[in-house]
């Protein structure tokens, strides 16, 4: 017996990749060459099934979760190791460790590989801190006291721009090189929509402005279907 378990220490000290045969490590160590396979063959499947056991996700869980990543990638939103491993402890209902992104990384390094990038509207980021948030009421309130700014003489507005009109998807027919180049990728509106801004206000007393609506009118086509529920003497135009 211990001649067949220094035969197959023999063979796991190999280097990934180096080549042997059974023949020659049975005839190094005096054991039977078949025995010899047997025994290493078992116990690689044993080592492989319990390196299965020991993963906190198995293959299936595995596939779902690259799939959700190539999903998030897809819209834009890589998520990030921490990410990762808050997906993995949930779906394992165990917390798992920065070692398991990696190792997770590894293993599936043909769909996901992890890469430093450069965040997009870093100034809009570094103004996002509470500090200046603080200096910028602080400021508001010292001139709304210098001057004496009364509430209903204070207003929030906000604008929202929407599309009417006939618009919709349609399969048209392209130049297949202009689309390969990418030199067209849509198709003209006929001019039957219009641009309309809503813009909404309401005072710091808690009293609203009636909403205003913006038409764009340079073409003269406002259709009366538009503003039919504007009643004169009720709405001011």
């Amino acid at each position: 017996m211990a001649l067949i378990e220094a035969a197959l220490t023999a063979i796991e000290s190999l280097e990934p990749g180096e080549k042997f045969t059974y023949q020659e490590i049975a005839a190094a160590h005096g054991v039977n060459q078949s025995t010899l396979s047997r025994r290493h063959k078992q116990s690689h499947v044993l080592h492989k099934a319990k390196s299965i056991n020991q993963q906190k996700l198995n293959p299936q869980q595995e596939l779902e979760l690259v799939e959700y990543i190539k999903m998030l990638t897809k819209r834009g939103l890589p998520p990030t190791r921490e990410m990762v491993r808050n997906f993995a402890s949930c779906v394992a209902k165990e917390p798992v460790g920065e070692g398991w992104v990696t190792r997770f990384i590894n293993r599936i390094k043909d769909y996901l590989t992890s890469q430093w990038i450069t965040g997009m509207d870093t100034v809009r980021h570094h103004a996002d801190l509470e500090a200046k948030y603080n200096l910028y009421f602080d400021l508001l309130n010292q001139k709304i006291k210098e001057f004496n700014i009364e509430p209903r003489h204070t207003y929030n507005m906000d604008e929202k721009g929407f599309l009417v009109g006939i618009t919709g998807r349609s399969k048209r027919v392209f130049s297949k090189q202009m689309w390969e180049k990418k030199e067209v990728r849509a198709s003209l509106q006929d001019g039957s929509c219009e641009w309309i801004t809503l813009v909404a206000c309401v005072g710091a007393d808690g009293e609203p402005l009636p909403p205003s609506l913006i038409y764009q009118a340079a073409l003269g086509n406002i259709q009366s279907t538009w503003v039919e529920d504007i009643k004169a003497g009720k709405h001011q135009v």
